[in-house]
């Protein structure tokens, strides 16, 4: 500040991250976007919060604390899935973990509140998104309520936040008052009443006794125009009894034909009060929050806690390529820090020579919170702003040695994949554009990606490109020269993918394809690499616990493994984040995928500690250590056939000579093929 002449900052951000200037980096990226406006921005990282001291380094900001946790959920990266306590965080140089509070935006919120009690408070970030309304908190076992209430904020910004904090910022310089921003895309707020002028469509009554409105189906092939439309015929005939929180989703254009302004309607979830004591009622409000998040079609949405109201506008306009690439070529130095010194932050060590290619997924994996977060419409950056940040990268970092180590975003193959209709796209309440089936509506031709991995590989200085983002494969055998392309340039000899399970349980509550889209995939990526004269291997990841999953599911997993010659001793066990429709299934035992009832499909989740430690053992069959789990889980199914010292058997009836327990303190091994040599480990 002193060298650069300020007496004041107009905007200090607050984040849980160490502060690296790179646009993966949340901090940086809303950092740059307020500087090029002409904000005087500062930033506070990693600040002590045991006090507010700390939080009066830069002074009192003329404008407003933005308060973002950093790039994770501060719960997920302190915790583990069983709720064991992390030592490192991937974020903080050395590795250190602790150098954040749990729930970091309601901590550092209130210190920022105790430091300058008039200063207005924006959040921000992964956790203030998925926890903008009432909510199911793994760690405490709960539903907790919007995090606007805990944290006292006057703000909250979900998703893409870059035209909503420039706005705000822009208001607030002119005189405005923070409470009178209210018609922003993509914020929520706290207030006592609807505004006059509102209609109100409650969730919990909007439908006739005995007959429901039928909404389309976000999990059927909606391969016409039409199909993709509301279908009125055939309405649901279901008794009181049976319909729980049923609500008509009506789409713009009916609204307006009827009279209804769907720029004036806003839908009222199921109070906090109800959602907290009746799992039916939350999954309820989580199917519908999720039915509304099209930013074509979605309305506003309010939940009453006590005596205020939690208001939601409707999500925030996906940015053009054009505003895209401005982010992205923002004067970012692409490094951390120099106050950090020689110290290693291991999230920037893993990006910071990738290129993040677009935003959004429009896959809709149950488990996942990147539609939640970014949107599923894909956001796509220019092939020229893609090369000229690889050229950046090869010019002005002396660490560069020629690799690339990826080029993607949330998924390594939906750049530039859109609805081919604008109209189809608006309308559209599908949560999957890939699940059960591919929507004949959706665009996948991979030939443009094609053409930037060529230009970029054949960049001077540049040797190779990875591709180390998750693939989609499901799309990818759709173009198959594509696959070809992948598989001849940008496999360094391992290639990860995640078909989850193999089962089709699990996976139809995951939202994700079945088996016969890997077998296809695989095919391909042999035949490939095959031509190529590259001995190249397929790495597939699988989740254990996942709702939806019973014993004999994971059983079966676990014999297709065997089978396939895989040994997955790095497993990842379900995680239930906030306002994900898997954490809804987990927490309520219903399905919000479909029509929530009191008698709709009951979703079965391994709780117990116990269970879900045979859930992992499963997959590590060839780990002695889940052997005595595993024949005891066989014997109760009345699979004692499959335990034995043959192909054909899961694991042997005896443990090894010699063999004593790790009580806990399992390995961390890639997933590899039976035969391969280890890998090296430090």
């Amino acid at each position: 500040m002193d060298a650069l002449g300020w007496d004041s900052c107009d905007i200090i951000i607050v984040t849980g991250d160490a502060y690296v200037d790179h646009p993966s980096f949340g901090m940086a990226v809303i950092g740059r976007v307020l500087e090029a406006q002409g904000f005087r921005v500062g930033i506070i990282a990693q600040p002590d919060w045991q006090s507010a001291e700390p939080f009066k380094a830069l002074g009192q900001p003329n404008l407003f604390f933005g308060v973002a946790s950093g790039n994770m959920d501060s719960m997920i990266n302190r915790y583990t899935a069983d709720r064991r306590l992390r030592h490192d965080d991937a974020y903080t140089p050395g590795n250190e973990g602790g150098k954040r509070p749990d729930r970091a935006v309601i901590v550092y919120s209130q210190r920022c509140r105790e430091a300058y009690k008039d200063t207005p408070i924006v959040i921000g970030s992964i956790e203030a998104s998925l926890r903008r309304i009432a909510h199911y908190d793994y760690w405490s076992d709960k539903v907790r309520r919007s995090v606007l209430l805990d944290s006292r904020a006057d703000l909250l910004l979900y998703g893409n936040a870059e035209r909503a904090i420039i706005d705000v910022a822009h208001r607030l310089g002119r005189g405005d008052t923070i409470h009178s921003i209210r018609d922003l895309r993509g914020t929520a707020f706290v207030t006592r009443d609807v505004p006059d002028g509102w209609t109100v469509i409650d969730s919990s009554s909007v439908d006739q006794v005995g007959k429901v409105d039928k909404i389309t189906s976000p999990y059927v092939d909606t391969s016409a125009t039409e199909s993709c439309k509301k279908n009125e015929e055939n309405p649901d005939t279901e008794s009181a009894t049976d319909v729980v929180q049923t609500v008509r989703i009506v789409d713009p254009l009916q609204a307006r034909k009827s009279g209804t302004d769907a720029a004036k309607t806003v839908i009222r979830l199921p109070d906090y009060d109800v959602v907290k004591n009746d799992p039916v009622n939350y999954a309820h409000a989580a199917r519908v929050l999720h039915l509304e998040t099209n930013p074509g079609n979605a309305r506003a949405l309010v939940q009453r806690h006590g005596d205020q109201e939690v208001w939601l506008n409707p999500p925030p306009i996906p940015l053009t390529t054009e505003e895209l690439d401005w982010v992205f070529e923002l004067p970012y130095q692409r490094k951390p820090h120099p106050i950090y010194g020689n110290a290693k932050i291991p999230a920037y060590e893993m990006i910071r020579f990738s290129v993040n290619i677009m935003r959004g997924c429009f896959g809709g994996c149950s488990f996942c919170s990147i539609t939640e977060h970014e949107g599923r419409i894909i956001q796509s950056r220019s092939h020229e702003s893609i090369v000229k940040e690889v050229e950046k990268i090869r010019d002005k970092t002396p660490e560069f040695t020629g690799v690339i180590s990826d080029l993607g975003g949330p998924t390594a193959n939906m750049w530039r994949l859109n609805c081919k209709s604008t109209e189809i796209e608006s309308r559209c309440r599908r949560l999957s554009c890939v699940y059960p089936s591919i929507c004949k509506s959706l665009n996948t031709d991979q030939t443009p990606l094609i053409d930037l991995y060529r230009d970029v590989r054949e960049l001077t200085g540049v040797k190779k490109v990875l591709i180390a983002s998750g693939l989609r494969y499901d799309l990818a055998i759709e173009t198959p020269e594509y696959v070809k392309e992948l598989v001849t340039h940008h496999v360094g000899g391992y290639l990860k993918i995640a078909p989850e399970h193999s089962e089709e349980g699990p996976l139809s509550k995951m939202m994700k394809p079945d088996m016969s889209s890997y077998d296809k995939f695989k095919a391909m990526f042999d035949k490939y690499s095959k031509q190529a004269g590259k001995e190249q291997y397929l790495i597939p990841y699988f989740i254990a616990a996942h709702p939806g999953t019973t014993d004999k599911d994971m059983m079966n997993l676990a014999m297709w493994l065997k089978g396939n010659s895989f040994r997955a001793d790095q497993v990842q066990a379900f995680y239930p984040s906030p306002m994900a429709n898997a954490t809804a299934m987990y927490y309520s035992g219903k399905n919000p995928l479909k029509k929530v009832s009191r008698t709709s499909e009951d979703v079965v989740s391994a709780k117990g500690l116990k269970q879900r430690r045979l859930h992992k053992a499963l997959l590590r069959y060839h780990d002695p250590e889940g052997w005595p789990s595993i024949r005891e889980a066989l014997l109760a199914m009345g699979r004692k056939d499959l335990i034995g010292y043959g192909k054909k058997h899961l694991v042997p009836p005896r443990q090894p000579v010699n063999w004593t327990p790790k009580h806990g303190k399992g390995r961390r091994v890639l997933t590899q093929h039976t035969g391969l040599p280890p890998r090296r480990t430090k």
